[in-house]
């Protein structure tokens, strides 16, 4: 049993890596390994990338769900219930800004000292304790959220998840089985993909495009848009040998990249914005609850 696993894995492995570099199938068509037919399969997988069918925005909040609930395994809810309820009004109140306002949106801080922010699709949101120390006022939350928040409206994980599921439809050709607490197989094909992708982090310009669209959003919500780029400043005064950064680092574009590309488009245009507001007081009375515990 455990060799017959392995040379699934195995197989499994090799059409990932041969999948980029193929045109078609008609290379490999034909190479067997015990009787396993891996043009075939390729053929397959192939087909299926282009058969990929949209999720129904249901199905979008079931995959985020799943996808949450993976989230949150990595670390318990921290368990301070008013830092919970902040974070979450602070989120909802940007999203209503947002052109999705009507998704179950869901937002939770992990007790974890790594210092990281989550999106999941259908509207769920989740950040470390970490990086709320590393904040020095609520726009600079508004920020943070704001920019995950734009990924969900603009689906660059569900894209993601998406595109990489023909790898998914290979695993199945090999009867791997996948579980989940629902029985949808247009969510249960995509959530296979999810955990390695946000291990391996998203295309640089989705997350370009989420700090142009968080900023917007917590100008809109009524908060300092420099809320963001001030935080990518002070994380920038961070080691990249950090234990609680690597992640991030591994994850997301360099912030010395991520600032100038902001810098690129606020410029004079945001000066307008300069009277609203960072929100400290609150804010502050929040971190020295959190840091008294």
């Amino acid at each position: 049993m455990k060799s017959e696993f392995k040379l699934g894995y195995l197989l499994a492995m090799i059409s990932t890596a041969l999948l980029p570099v193929l045109s078609g199938c008609e290379t490999v068509s034909g190479l067997k390994v015990n009787n396993f037919d891996i043009g075939k399969s390729l053929q397959a997988a192939s087909n299926a990338k282009k058969a990929i069918v949209p999720l129904s925005e249901v199905e979008e909040i079931e995959l985020g769900e799943g996808i949450a609930s993976n989230l949150l395994g990595l670390a318990p809810l921290h368990s301070d219930r008013e830092v919970q309820r902040y974070v979450n009004s602070v989120g909802r109140w940007i999203s209503m800004h947002s052109e999705r306002p009507d998704l179950p949106w869901t937002f939770a801080v992990l007790d974890s000292n790594e210092v990281n922010a989550f999106a999941a699709p259908g509207g769920y949101v989740v950040l470390t304790k970490g990086m709320l120390l590393k904040m020095s006022s609520e726009a600079e939350l508004a920020g943070v959220l704001g920019h995950e928040i734009a990924h969900v409206l603009r689906k660059h994980h569900l894209n993601a998840m998406q595109k990489a599921s023909v790898t998914a439809a290979f695993r199945d050709g090999l009867d791997i089985a996948i579980t989940a607490k629902n029985g949808n197989p247009n969510v249960l094909k995509v959530l296979s993909v999810g955990t390695a992708l946000y291990a391996r982090g998203l295309d640089k310009e989705d997350e370009f495009e989420s700090d142009r669209m968080g900023v917007v959003l917590a100008a809109r919500a009524g908060y300092d848009p420099f809320g963001l780029p001030a935080v990518l400043h002070s994380l920038q005064k961070v080691s990249n040998d950090n234990e609680g950064m690597q992640l991030m680092f591994q994850t997301h574009p360099k912030l010395s990249d991520r600032l100038n590309q902001l810098d690129g488009i606020m410029g004079k245009d945001f000066d307008r914005y300069d009277n609203l507001p960072s929100v400290q007081g609150r804010f502050e009375r929040l971190m020295a609850r959190i840091k008294s515990q």
